[in-house]
């Protein structure tokens, strides 16, 4: 055998190690959940006063669902003279009119504690957003939701007196989801946010473990906010930087399993791969910028690995992606073209364990929250053609936060029901989603044609291995192809 065929194989099979460890970490999050499943935070005191909040609700051009959010924070069950309610708006389009409309008309009905925040720009975005707003600010505690969630109006009531404990930080609540059943779409991605929220948000927060507030459905000590060095746009997940910031100079962080505030998930694939995009690449830049630093500090090597994981979890995509097009069939050529047909098998174990952790975490997210195990089971196949899917999107989301290349912060777009849809207003379309750029159709959709050959190669040789690693990726990368190239041209016929 030659050096490169050698090369070949070794690069292929040292990949295929890397996504087992990361699949094996993802079973190893439903194993210590039976461990820390029942463990809860528990309100020790509570204060004789109540303490003064702010209610922070950043949004920019968020027409579809910003009625319904200040709505929401009007009817939080706090008393007026604790509770600040400010409107963080960037917008350029005509949802600070209906902002100012339903904060006039709240005002009118006696609520005078509503500001609407305006900025000359979005310095910085959500995290410039949030900082500025901060120095208006005159609650000793910090909630905040995204423009898209509704709050009930018990949360905060209900909620602060875990701040009684002065070493507590923050507090997240869980997720749950407006439009879950509007699709099957909606349905599997909420069942991927879900295994995050039950399985690695319980686990972590448990077990002592680094864990991230999630940008929204949370409250933060205004004093932690301040001591870790306020909200940075360094990053495109200010949340999560925040979050290691704070737990690093000591602050505790609370994850309240057992009590969830609803929000909007993206009804769009490509709204999806916006945000996924987003946080993938945010991700990766958290893990540059603060991952040093939790392995040069005095943290026990449990802590550490985990934050590895936690913050390098997105590297996944990267790996699968850089298999697919540079290794995985040179690998078929070489082991074909030297008689070794008994490593074809080889790669069906290593898939196993990388597929076969991941599935099996998202399985136990229904389980853990009581849901039918027959449904979720059923919907597996569906996840991990969604993962397939979000392979390009998110790889190039790590590569580009590797290189260490700036982009904006893109807003998830929101529909504000269970479809999308467009608004003419004043002469301009206001479109719910960016469109994906060709570009990246257009490669998916090469790779997706090459792997098809290369399915029909294997079936034609008796290479059944690799045939179901195979006929996902083909359905994968051409589902997402022409789905993003179809609506491409939709949007062109449209403009």
């Amino acid at each position: 055998m030659s050096l490169f065929a050698l090369f070949i194989l070794i690069a292929h099979f040292s990949l295929l190690l890397l996504l087992c460890l990361f699949g094996l970490h993802r079973l190893s999050l439903v194993l210590r959940w039976f461990r820390h499943k029942n463990v809860k935070p528990e309100i020790s005191a509570t204060f004789s006063e109540l303490p003064t909040i702010t209610v922070q609700v950043p949004l920019y051009n968020e027409r579809f669902v910003a009625e319904r959010i200040v709505d929401a924070c009007a009817a939080l069950d706090y008393p007026a003279d604790k509770l600040q309610i400010q409107i963080v708006d960037d917008s350029t389009d005509d949802t600070s009119v209906l902002v100012e409309q339903r904060i006039e008309y709240h005002r009118s009905h006696g609520l005078n504690n509503i500001e609407h925040i305006r900025r000359k720009n979005r310095k910085g975005y959500k995290a410039g957003a949030l900082r500025d707003a901060m120095e208006f600010s005159t609650g000793e505690y910090i909630a905040i939701f995204d423009a898209d969630f509704v709050p009930e109006p018990f949360l905060l009531r209900e909620t602060i007196d875990y701040f009684c404990d002065e070493k507590v930080g923050m507090v997240q609540f869980r997720w749950e989801y407006l439009n879950r059943n509007s699709s099957r779409f909606t349905e599997a991605q909420s069942m991927m946010l879900d295994a995050h929220f039950v399985l690695e948000q319980q686990v972590r927060f448990a077990s002592d473990m680094f864990f991230n507030f999630n940008g929204t459905a949370g409250v933060w000590r205004k004093d932690a906010i301040i001591d870790a060095g306020n909200w940075s746009a360094d990053t495109l997940t200010e949340d999560m930087d925040l979050s290691y910031r704070a737990q690093m100079r000591g602050w505790k962080m609370l994850y309240l399993n057992h009590v969830s505030c609803a929000g909007e998930i993206p009804a769009d694939m490509n709204a999806f791969k916006s945000q996924q995009h987003r946080w993938a690449k945010g991700g990766i830049q958290v893990m540059k910028k603060m991952l040093g630093k939790v392995w040069g500090a005095s943290y026990p090597l449990s802590r550490k690995l985990e934050s590895t994981f936690h913050l390098g979890n997105n590297l996944a995509y990267l790996i699968v992606l850089i298999d697919t097009i540079f290794f995985l069939i040179p690998s078929l050529w070489v082991r074909e073209v030297y008689q070794i047909k008994q490593i074809f098998w080889l790669d069906f174990p290593f898939l196993m364990f990388a597929s076969g952790g991941h599935l099996i975490y998202l399985f136990f997210g229904q389980v853990a929250l009581g849901r039918s195990k027959w449904a979720a089971f059923l919907y597996l196949p569906m996840l991990m053609l969604l993962g397939i899917q979000l392979a390009f999107n998110n790889a190039r989301a790590g590569l580009e936060a590797l290189l260490g290349k700036e982009s904006e912060f893109v807003r998830t777009p929101k529909s504000g029901e269970t479809t999308c849809r467009t608004l003419q207003t004043e002469g301009v379309d206001h479109k719910l989603y960016d469109v994906a750029l060709p570009k990246s159709a257009v490669v998916e959709f090469v790779v997706g044609v090459v792997y098809m050959l290369v399915l029909v190669w294997a079936v034609g040789y008796e290479k059944w291995a690799v045939l179901p690693f195979l006929a996902l990726l083909v359905a994968g990368f051409l589902t997402t192809a022409v789905t993003g190239l179809f609506r491409r041209f939709s949007a062109g016929k449209l403009s």
